[in-house]
C-alpha cells in the first residue's frame, strides 16, 4: 500500500524536515541522509499539514480527524489535542511567540487557539465555503485566510474579526501567503490562476494565468523577488515585475514547465 505526502515543514534551526502523510503519520528526517529521527502517532485520520514551533521544540500538525495536536519533542509525544473544528483542518500557523496557533478548517472556520488556557480564544466566521490556508504575518497579529469561496481575507486575531476581503479569484483559493515585508500577499487557486495584491491598497498587482494545472501553494523566496508556486507533478517560478512592461513566456525542459515574467 502506497500513502501520499501532504505536507512537509523544515525546522528553524536545524537540518531537519518533518513530513505529514495520509498515514495518519508524521515523520522527522534528518537532512541530507534522509535517516528518520522520529514518527508520531495519534491522528485517527489523514494528516493534512504540519508546522514548527518558532523556537523548533515543538510540533503542530493538522488532520482530516478535525483536531489540531501539539507535540513535544523532548517529551516525544502529544501534549494537547485541540478539539472544536467540526470537519477537516486544512492548515495551521504559529505566531512569532509561539503562545497560540491559528487553524482552518473544511467547516469554514477559522480558530485561534491560546496554548497557555488551552482553548479556543476566537472563532473567526466569514468565509463561506471550506477556509484551504492561514497564515500568521510574522511578528504580528494579522492572519491570512484563503477559502473556496474565491476570497482572501486578512484577520486581527487579538479580537478574532476580519479587517479585509481580497475579491479576484474565479475559482476556489487553494493558498495564499505574505512577502518578507507583508505589504504584498500571492495567491493561487484551482484553476492554476496566481495573483499578487497590494496589501496597503487592497488591489491586484499582477494576474498570471498558471494552468492548466491547479494550483496547491505559493511562496516568495528569502528576497521576495521570485514566486515557487507548486502544482501536482511538477514547479513554475515566477518574477515578481519591477517596470510596467510584462513579458510572460512559458518553456519545457526535463519534463518540467518553467513559467517566468520578466521586465
Amino acid at each position: 500500500m502506497s500513502f501520499h505526502l501532504c505536507s512537509l515543514a523544515l525546522h528553524p534551526r536545524k537540518d531537519i524536515l518533518v513530513t505529514a502523510s495520509d498515514d495518519r503519520l508524521w515523520k522527522m528526517w534528518s537532512i541530507p541522509n534522509g535517516d528518520i529521527i522520529m514518527t508520531g502517532e495519534g491522528h485517527t485520520d489523514w494528516l493534512s499539514s504540519c508546522a514548527f514551533h518558532p523556537s523548533g521544540a515543538k510540533l503542530a500538525t493538522t488532520s482530516g480527524d478535525t483536531t489540531v495536536r501539539i507535540w513535544d519533542f523532548a517529551q516525544s509525544e502529544c501534549i494537547l489535542t485541540l478539539d472544536g473544528h467540526t470537519h477537516a483542518v486544512w492548515g495551521c500557523s504559529w505566531h512569532s511567540c509561539g503562545d497560540f496557533v491559528a487553524s482552518c478548517s473544511l467547516d469554514n472556520n477559522s480558530k485561534i487557539w491560546d496554548l497557555n488556557s488551552e482553548r479556543c480564544r476566537y472563532t473567526m466566521r466569514g468565509h463561506v465555503d471550506s477556509v484551504n490556508s492561514i497564515e500568521f504575518l510574522p511578528y504580528s497579529n494579522i492572519v491570512l485566510t484563503s477559502s473556496a469561496d474565491k476570497t482572501l481575507s486578512l484577520w486581527d486575531a487579538r479580537m478574532g474579526v476580519c479587517s479585509q476581503t481580497f475579491y479576484g479569484h474565479l475559482h476556489s483559493c487553494n493558498h495564499a501567503t505574505f512577502n518578507m515585508k507583508g505589504d504584498t500577499i500571492a495567491s493561487c487557486d484551482s484553476y492554476g490562476a496566481l495573483k499578487l495584491w497590494d496589501v496597503r491598497k487592497v488591489a491586484t498587482l499582477l494576474s498570471v494565468d498558471a494552468g492548466p494545472h491547479p494550483g496547491n501553494h505559493v511562496a516568495f523566496d528569502p528576497y521576495g523577488r521570485t514566486l515557487p508556486k507548486i502544482f501536482l507533478g511538477f514547479i513554475k517560478y515566477i518574477k515578481q515585475p519591477t517596470m510596467h512592461k510584462i513579458i510572460k513566456h512559458s518553456l519545457k525542459k526535463n519534463g518540467n514547465a518553467l513559467l517566468g515574467i520578466v521586465t
